[in-house]
Order: structure tokens, then C-alpha cells, then sequence
């Protein structure tokens, strides 16, 4: 809950004042010097498990005509516990103390110190570990009487399960002098954590902007001193909540841009507080939204240093554009690849060079307006990711259309001819023609796009994490990666002389390969219905069925041409009915539950497993995870078994909750599996390709507790 204005920090002159007293005060003491008894500067204890907290007093008693005492509340948190900031995060509650049962108290300021981030579950959430004071400036009644500090607290304490704690503390300041040495500088320490308010800091809010789909708050800041190690901590209101933020500095590191993802958004839109921290300082500003995001801080000298990560993240990018080339997507881009060596067949070397060569620069190119695409999304604030085109039904129904006129060509429908005065200058100038050979490379790096490897992830969430010359050096490997096998047969034409003397296997194979291309057109008109609907799914096929007949019907028997035209345009629509008899659209006898990423702390909270699958239509490899894995058993009996929850995210169509999930784990494709348990609050990644011996011990890894927990 938000506190009042006067909870957030001690004014810097009120806090200086106090300070120097408890310093002269504890001079005092050291002599001997002052009179009256001296009270207990500290309560008795609560105790339990996960922490042990007490009041405390710098003074000793109450002075003569004092009308104030400097307290604190303080935590001693038990390894692997934690608890809760003034605004905890997406989960838990700040602490509250109930002062009504006190003497002698007309008011108690409750001071948070700057809280820590910690993850949990794979949430992100503010607040306190090992030992806190929340220091307490407390306004007496009658001055220099005695008084009583009764408080009722409330607070929660987590590690891998949390636990709500309800315990009262009292504490009796008799009249007297003097001070508590000890107990003044544990309250003096903590708050000087206490944030500065705008008037006494340095640092100052530049801007501040939501996004109009209200997935990211973006945030510039400056100090005149350089920051080293910042961190920012917003509060939005009671229901808002945020990700991890991604901050980068600039002007010699005086300036800070942080984007944080936006989980939860209150709907009234309260007041924006900013608190950032930066090792020991830190300050609670205001800040007014602006019209526009604030551009991310980028120099050219910010390219040079870390060129060895680069050099690693390029390997990595290129390996896995490689392995990219046989996950399961590799079915239409294996056809493709087929045809291109086929096509070769008896072509001189300088040609197949240039082909291959061409084909290889279409990948790279399609790579290119991919990274291209991908910085202006960014500049825009909108989210990006590995194989979204595929959610796009405009997208699917193209590429429908594209698959279906190659695959009936490979059957011999028809042959797409140029006219003869280009084929003329093509065949004076050498035929040095390689538009269908540049073309053959950006469309099998668009269709190899719908999968994720291993190496790729890495190298996909380094760049959409990173610079722009990150991104563009990461797509440029990937594409040298997936076009690697048109780059061999480029350098070394002589490989296609090891394939058989043409002949009428040539003819078996083009109907093989035209078979592929037409079960990839099929998949993706089954993916077509399930993002854009049936009816979408079937104008295209009508469609497609029209242009296929107007491109097969030729002179000679018209009525069996057009039937056969027409026998031909409906295949797809038979095997997407297959498809989607064979392998219904995310269902399984495993009784999976929708996605809902603050569930997942509730689950493990009360000792549960929790396996998450983020899935969708369009990913190859996701369906082959689930046919060869998620639904056999062992792996599908123990999803179902007790005290494990199955949880699948079905990204088929754009979600942001999911993608900004994904992005929270520094993913931007799919598949992603994660296991969240008592053994792991912070989740445990699989590997794109899933075993069944990986799922079993994530499994049980996340099912054992820790030792803080017993």
C-alpha cells in the first residue's frame, strides 16, 4: 500500500541534526557524564524460524523537554529469507505496524532504507535480506515524560515458501538521559540508507513514458556524480508491477535510460515515484509522464570495448544458424535445398558458383531486413521476437500461396517460362540471370525462421538485449550459419559432380520435394486457421485453387486439366484436415492449465511443481517436443501426478503477458520450457530440444525443498 509523503524519507536537514545528536549524545555517555536512570534501549525479542526482530532506541530515556525519540525496527532475516520493500514487487506486502496500544506517542514515521531487487518464481521483487532497520522518528505527547512503544507487526518473510508473520513488541522509555552506543549507530546507518528526496539530491528525472500499449516504462535520469552500479525501483500505484530493467548509461556514465517492462498496470494511473540507487546512495523523485520515450543512450566509442564477447556471441550466432539447418523446420528448406543442387546438374562451374553464391546472399540479405525490422520495432517501443512473422495470418497466407505454386511445378502442373526476348539477352550474356537463385535464399530463410536451436537463443537474446551493432552482427552470423551449405557448395562447385548422371530419378525426386513443399503448405494453412480462423484459412485455399487453374489450364483436354488442377489445389485442405485430426491444435490427455505467470508463485508457495511449456501453431520444434515427449510417458504421467501443474502458454497468436515473460528470461523464441518448484523458485530452463531424461530431473530437482525451508 502506498504510505504517506512524510513515510518515504526524513527531510536531509531533520536526519543531520539527528545524526550529530546520537554522535554528541554517545560521547556524553562514553564520559560518565549526564544523570537519571537508564531504561533497556531495546525490547525483548520475537523469535521464529526465518528472522528475529526487536524495537530499539538510540536513547536511553526520555530527556528533560525532549519531545522526540529516534527508534528503529529491527530485522535480523535468517539466511535464504527475505522480505518486503514499502512497494514489494509483483508479489508480497510491505510491512505495517499498528501503534494504537502506545503511551505518551502522538506520531511514528515509518522510513524504508533503499531495498535490493531479488527474483523469484521469475518474478521480480523488492526488498530487505540479512539484517534491516527501519528506522523510526517518533513525536511524543508531552515532552519529556515517559512513554510506551506498543507495535502490532505484520509483515511476510519468503524463501522457497513465504510465511506471513503477525507479532506484537513493546518497549518502555522511562524519563532519564544518556544513549544506546550500539543501538544508535544501527539506526544511524540504516538511515542514511533512507532514499534523499528530490531537494537534497543530486540526480534528477529527465523523462519519463509508458508506451501505448502499456508493455514498458521508459526512463533518463542525471546525476552530477557518474553513476557505477544504478538500479531503478518505480511505483505506480497499488496494482503496477515491473520486470527487471534494462539500463544503459551514458555522458561518462552521468546519464541513465532504463526500460522496464510493464507485468501490471494500475488502471488509474496514480503519481509516478522513481527510487534509484546506485551502491549507497539513493533518492525517491517524482516524475510527470511525457508525450515521447526518451532514445536510448548510444556513442560509436560504446562499440569497441567488449569485441571478445562479440567474437563469442558471433560463434555462438553462427552455430546456431547452422544446427538450424536440421531441427525439424528443415522440411521445406530441405526441399528447396534439394532442388537447388538438382537444378545444378550439369551446369559449369562458374554457374553453380553463382548460383549458390546468389542463393547464399539471399539469405543474408532476408537476415539483414530481419535485424533491420528488429531495430525499428525497437525504436518504436514495440516487442520483438524469433519467429512472430508466423503470427501474422497476411504472412501465413503469402507464404501458403508461394509453397503451393513451387510444390505444383515440382509436380509438373506447369512450368513458369520468361518471356523469349529476356531469355535471348539472358543466354547472350553468359545466362549470369540469378534473380530465382537469390530468391531460392531469402525463401528458405524465411522458412526456417519458425524454429529455435540450441546456440540460437543465446544469440537471439544478446541482441535484442544489446546495441544495434549487436544486432547486427548477431543476424549476420545467423545468416552465414543457415546459408553455410549453399556457401560450401559455392566455394566448391565440384560437389555437385558427386550426385548420379541426370536421369528419370531426377523426375521421382522433383515429385518427392514437390511432396514436401505441399505438407509444409498444409502445415502452414493449419496454423492459418488457428490464427487467423477457418473461414481466412479457407479463402486462401479458394484462392490458391483459382490461381493454380488459371496457371495449369493450357491447350489440349481442358476438362481433365482443370480436374486434375482442381484435384491438385485441394490437397492441401485434405492433409491440413489430417493434421489437424492427427495433432490437435495444443491438446493432449495431459490437462494442461492457461498460463498465468502470478499463479506460478502461488503454486510454489504452497509446495507445488509447476512446468511451464511455451508453445504455439507455427513451431516445428514445439510439436515434436510434445509428440516425443510432453505426451509420452514417463514425462506425461508425471506432469499429471501429484503436487506437479502443468502450465502451457499458447503463443500461437500475439500475447504480450507471454512474450514479455519469454524476454524475462532472456529468450525471444520458442520453445521454452522452465520448471518452478521448492527446490527452484527461480525456475530451471530446459534446452530447446527436450529429453525425457532432462524433464524427469527438473522435475524432481524442483520438487525437493531447501534446508530453510524444513
Amino acid at each position: 500500500m502506498p504510505t504517506p509523503e512524510s513515510e518515504i524519507a526524513l527531510p536531509m536537514k531533520i536526519r543531520l541534526l539527528s545524526n550529530l545528536s546520537f554522535v554528541i549524545m554517545a560521547f556524553v555517555s562514553l564520559l560518565g557524564v549526564g544523570g537519571g536512570p537508564a531504561a533497556a534501549a531495546q525490547s525483548a525479542a520475537y523469535e521464529s524460524i526465518a528472522l528475529s526482530a526487536r524495537l530499539i532506541t538510540a536513547e536511553d530515556g526520555v530527556a528533560p523537554g525532549s519531545g522526540t525519540l529516534s527508534a528503529g525496527l529491527d530485522l535480523t532475516i535468517a539466511e535464504g529469507w527475505k522480505t518486503y520493500w514499502r512497494t514489494p514487487g509483483e508479489v508480497g506486502f510491505p510491512p505495517t505496524v499498528d501503534w494504537s496500544g502506545s503511551q505518551n506517542i502522538a506520531s511514528v514515521d515509518f522510513l524504508y532504507p533503499a531495498p535490493h531487487r531479488f527474483t523469484a518464481f521469475g518474478i521480480e521483487n523488492f526488498g530487505y535480506s540479512g539484517e534491516v532497520v527501519f528506522p523510526l522518528r517518533i513525536t511524543l505527547e508531552n515532552p519529556g515524560a515517559p512513554a510506551i512503544l506498543n507495535g502490532a507487526v505484520s509483515l511476510l518473510v519468503c524463501s522457497d515458501i513465504c510465511v506471513p508473520e503477525d507479532f506484537a513488541l513493546r518497549l518502555t522509555v522511562d524519563a532519564g538521559t544518556g544513549i544506546d552506543a550500539v543501538s544508535a549507530a544501527r539506526i544511524t546507518t540504516f538511515a542514511a540508507q533512507v532514499p534523499q528526496e528530490a531537494a537534497d539530491s543530486d540526480i534528477t528525472i529527465l523523462a519519463a513514458h509508458v508506451n501505448q500499449d502499456q508493455t514498458a516504462l521508459t526512463v533518463t535520469a542525471r546525476s552530477d556524480t557518474a553513476f557505477t552500479a544504478p538500479d531503478v525501483f518505480p511505483e505506480f500505484g497499488d496494482y503496477s508491477s515491473f520486470g527487471a530493467p534494462d539500463i544503459r548509461m551514458g555522458e561518462g556514465g552521468r546519464l541513465i535510460w532504463a526500460s522496464l517492462p510493464i507485468l501490471s498496470l494500475d488502471a488509474e494511473l496514480p503519481p509516478l515515484r522513481l527510487t534509484i540507487t546506485d551502491g549507497a546512495r539513493a533518492a525517491t523523485l517524482p516524475a510527470a509522464l511525457a508525450e515521447a520515450a526518451p532514445p536510448p543512450p548510444f556513442a560509436v566509442a560504446q562499440v569497441l570495448p567488449g569485441v571478445s564477447d562479440i567474437a563469442w556471441i558471433a560463434l555462438v550466432a553462427l552455430l546456431g544458424g547452422l544446427v538450424l539447418n536440421v531441427m525439424p523446420c528443415v522440411l521445406p528448406v530441405l526441399s528447396i535445398k534439394l532442388g537447388s543442387v538438382m537444378a545444378a546438374q550439369g551446369q559449369s562451374r562458374s554457374r553453380i558458383r553463382g548460383g549458390f553464391g546468389f542463393a547464399a546472399f539471399g539469405v543474408l540479405v532476408f537476415m539483414w531486413v530481419l535485424a533491420g525490422i528488429t531495430l525499428a520495432v525497437q525504436g518504436a517501443g514495440g516487442t520483438v521476437g524469433w519467429g512472430l512473422q508466423f503470427q501474422n495470418p497476411v504472412f501465413l497466407a503469402l507464404m501458403f500461396v508461394v509453397l503451393m505454386v513451387f510444390a505444383a511445378n515440382l509436380f509438373g502442373a506447369f512450368e513458369i517460362t520468361l518471356p523469349s526476348t529476356v531469355q535471348t539477352r539472358l543466354a547472350q550474356s553468359g545466362g549470369a540471370g540469378h534473380a530465382g537463385d537469390f530468391a531460392t535464399g531469402v525463401f528458405a530463410a524465411v522458412l526456417a525462421t519458425p524454429c529455435s536451436a540450441p546456440f540460437l537463443g543465446t544469440a537471439i537474446a544478446f541482441a535484442l538485449t544489446g546495441r544495434p551493432v549487436d544486432v547486427a552482427i548477431v543476424f549476420t552470423a545467423l545468416g552465414v550459419g543457415l546459408a553455410l551449405p549453399y556457401i560450401l557448395v559455392a566455394l566448391f562447385p565440384g560437389l555437385v559432380g558427386y550426385l548420379p548422371k541426370p536421369g528419370r530419378w531426377m523426375v521421382w525426386i522433383k515429385i518427392v520435394l514437390g511432396g514436401l513443399l505441399a505438407v509444409t503448405a498444409a502445415w502452414l494453412i493449419w496454423v492459418l486457421m488457428g490464427v487467423g480462423g477457418q473461414t481466412a484459412a479457407l479463402a486462401v485455399l479458394a484462392l490458391t485453387a483459382v490461381l493454380i487453374m488459371v496457371l495449369t489450364v493450357r491447350p489440349g483436354p481442358r476438362a481433365v486439366t482443370i480436374g486434375a488442377a482442381v484435384a491438385f489445389a485441394a490437397l492441401p485442405l485434405a492433409a491440413a484436415a489430417f493434421l489437424a485430426d492427427a495433432a490437435p491444435r495444443n491438446q493432449s490427455e495431459t490437462a494442461w492449465t492457461a498460463f498465468d505467470r502470478g499463479e506460478i508463485a502461488r503454486l510454489v508457495a504452497q509446495g507445488d511443481v509447476v512446468f511451464v511449456d511455451v508453445t504455439a501453431d507455427w513451431c516445428l520444434t514445439c510439436i515434436a517436443n510434445k509428440t516425443l515427449v510432453l505426451d509420452r510417458d514417463p514425462v506425461a504421467s508425471a506432469l499429471v501426478a501429484s503436487g506437479v501443474v502443468p502450465m502451457r502458454a499458447d503463443w500461437t497468436r500475439p500475447d504480450d503477458r507471454i512474450a514479455q515473460f519469454l524476454a524475462d528470461n532472456n529468450r525471444f523464441g520458442i520453445p521454452f520450457n522452465a520448471v518452478y518448484g521448492p527446490g527452484a523458485p527461480d525456475g530451471i530452463v530446459l534446452s530447446e530440444i527436450l529429453t525425457t531424461v532432462a524433464v524427469l530431473d527438473a522435475l524432481a530437482q524442483a520438487a525437493a525443498r531447501q534446508t530453510a525451508s524444513q
